[in-house]
């Protein structure tokens, strides 16, 4: 730093400023220190900095090893949001979100300097070992999270499927079938719950629920007991995968779409407009999830988001394509 200024012909204090891209430094000033950077190759000391300043402008991100849609794009969002708000990510990436694994990574970043955590915690499992984090950890739960403990950012899960629902009902359908994710997933629980709160509303009988793997295998074994039954013409499927399954369960088995049967996903993956035929789907907007849930840890660190709520959700939107249609005659 002293051989930045020196070659600059400025003070310490003022290569401090730029760095710290302080406003009371002159343009040409700062063009000046900063073209002293590059032929010195200069760069800032993060370790001496956070030694400083108390400050690692690191964060830490739990996750799981996962090829799903949703959790990746998650993470994607988180990644892009931190980038932006001047923030490095560090990862820990677990085969599994069981209780001792993601207590357990918590514990590995909080070793490494960390500012704060935030933990993609989808499954109930993940919510239970945040219920058991040590105290003083800044902690925010991104995609779900327990109730009433961290704060939590998601999509509203529960008026996404509700609002598919609806919109099958309101094509005319008798009734709408659900193919549901994993009983453990706790955004797979509040799609089961939007869809039967539509059905209640509507005074529509609930057929039984139907339970896949978010794979789009599953998909087409329950969509092929759905094609068996003439009287099925509404199936609400809880994400784009299994949808995707369930389509070609239902050509195989002569049933047109959506002639025959109407169908919606979850997730708007992006071929979802490219399935046979185009898919109506739950969009789910990534980007602003990882930003709410950055701004959220901000606001627990004390240092932006004031006034933020513990629980900011975002609003699903419902993208109707070519597989929904009114009932046949």
């Amino acid at each position: 730093m002293s051989d930045v200024a020196r070659l600059a012909g400025v003070s310490h204090q003022t290569v401090s400023r730029v760095i710290n891209d302080s406003a009371h430094v002159r343009s040409e000033t700062r063009e000046r220190v900063e073209m002293a950077m590059r032929q010195l190759d200069y760069r800032p000391n993060s370790v001496a900095r956070a030694l400083v300043t108390g400050r690692s402008k690191t964060l830490g991100v739990v996750s799981f090893d996962t090829t799903l849609y949703g959790p990746a794009s998650t993470l994607f969002g988180i990644e892009r949001a931190a980038h932006d708000a001047g923030y490095f990510i560090t990862i820990a990436s677990l085969e599994a979100l069981d209780r001792p694994s993601v207590l357990d990574a918590i514990e590995r970043l909080r070793v490494q300097g960390v500012e704060g955590i935030l933990v993609i915690a989808p499954q109930e499992g993940a919510a239970r070992a945040l219920l058991q984090a040590p105290p003083g950890v800044p902690l925010v739960a991104v995609e779900a999270g327990p109730e009433d403990s961290v704060p939590v950012a998601a999509v509203d899960q529960f008026a996404g499927a509700e609002r598919a629902t609806r919109h099958l009902l309101e094509l005319g359908h008798r009734t709408v079938h659900h193919v549901a994710g994993p009983p453990d997933w706790l955004e797979a629980q509040r799609r089961v719950a939007g869809w039967r709160a539509a059905l209640e509303a509507a005074a529509a009988p609930a057929p039984p629920l139907l339970v896949g793997d978010w794979s789009a295998r599953s998909g087409h074994d329950l969509g092929m007991q759905l094609a068996a039954d003439p009287q099925v013409t509404a199936i609400f499927v809880a994400n784009d995968q299994m949808a995707l399954g369930a389509l070609r369960a239902l050509h195989e088995a002569g049933r047109r779409i959506p002639r025959d049967v109407s169908v919606v996903g979850f997730d708007d993956v992006p071929e979802a407009p490219y399935f046979t035929p185009p898919l109506t789907t739950v969009r789910q907007d990534f980007d602003e999830m990882g930003r709410r849930g950055l701004r959220l840890l901000l606001a627990v660190l004390g240092r932006d988001g004031a006034g933020m709520p513990a629980h900011p959700q975002v609003a699903p939107e419902l993208v109707v394509r070519a597989s929904t249609g009114p009932p046949p005659a």
